[in-house]
């Protein structure tokens, strides 16, 4: 039974590391889609002012 807990014990510190890792890239990841979306959202609404300001071509 203490080899069980000798080998639980060597393996519990990397898989914790593991998921922390996982976890940290995975909000960043997250953070910088939902960054990337909210940018085009407002590019695109800036661009639908500058349309609306620009006067028309008469032709």
């Amino acid at each position: 039974m203490a080899l069980f807990w000798d080998v639980v014990g060597s393996l519990v510190p990397p898989i914790f590391i593991g998921l922390l890792f996982w976890f940290v890239m995975r909000s960043i990841l997250r953070a910088d889609s939902k960054e990337r979306e909210v940018y085009s959202q407002i590019e695109a609404e800036e661009r639908a002012k500058m349309a609306a300001k620009k006067p028309a071509k008469k032709g």
